[in-house]
């Protein structure tokens, strides 16, 4: 039996993955040590992401050749702005994090270079580059916040328990073996060229999602302050 893609793609980016285990953001978070404006700091550029993360879909929806194809986008789009946003702005508020300070963040230069990444790839591509694109994020999530729901107390702390609960959760779970199944799908008789090509973008992603994690540990926007 030949191999599943996202199998292919998963012993390609593990090393890299297992990385964000030993982060001290995501350590922070599974320990319950992490410093509450780094996390702030996360939560807001967080929000600013999913809003572009959000557009994907929607390229993958129009760019679709069939209709199951785009419900399944329309749905991932649904379960990210209608369920993973609304726990977000839900959680933020704990933080004393208000809806309009979410939607007033500026995306740090990490953001701004990963999400322009993601579009890029998405609009120069055909459906299969949208998939891509937003595979990253969904399976790493979901292969950290498992992860962490195995460490000691990770999933009652007070502060973070609730963002390691959603991210291992059965529904987030489904969101990103939805991306998962649909890469695979997508990915059925297409000729060895396109395939690499379509690897590398998980590749790059995951290095962004590094990237993230660093810009949350160092609470970063961009390297130096405008004068203007």
């Amino acid at each position: 039996m030949a191999q599943k893609f996202s199998n292919r793609i998963f012993n390609r980016v593990k090393p890299l993955w297992h990385t964000y285990l030993e982060h001290p953001f995501v350590k922070g978070i599974g320990e319950g040590t992490l410093d509450v404006e780094k996390f702030k700091h996360y939560m807001k550029q967080d929000y600013i992401y999913l809003v572009e993360y959000s557009r994907i879909f929607a390229i993958g929806a129009a760019k679709a050749h069939n209709l199951k194809t785009m419900t399944t986008f329309a749905n991932l789009l649904h379960g990210t702005m209608n369920v993973e946003m609304d726990l977000h702005r839900e959680y933020a508020s704990t933080f004393g994090i208000s809806n309009d300070e979410l939607e007033a963040t500026e995306p740090s230069a990490t953001v701004t270079a990963y999400t322009s990444y993601m579009l890029n790839k998405a609009q120069s591509g055909g459906v299969e580059n949208a998939i891509a694109a937003v595979l990253a994020c969904a399976w790493s999530y979901n292969f950290i916040g498992k992860e962490l729901a195995t460490w000691p107390n990770a999933t009652e702390h007070e502060l973070y328990g609730n963002w390691v609960q959603m991210y291992s959760s059965e529904e987030f779970s489904k969101l990103a073996n939805d991306c998962i199944e649909l890469i695979n799908e997508i990915a059925e008789g297409k000729p060895e060229h396109e395939l690499k090509e379509l690897e590398e973008i998980v590749v790059k992603t995951s290095y962004f999602e590094y990237m993230f994690w660093d810009m949350a540990e160092n609470k970063s926007t961009w390297p130096v302050k405008s004068t203007v």
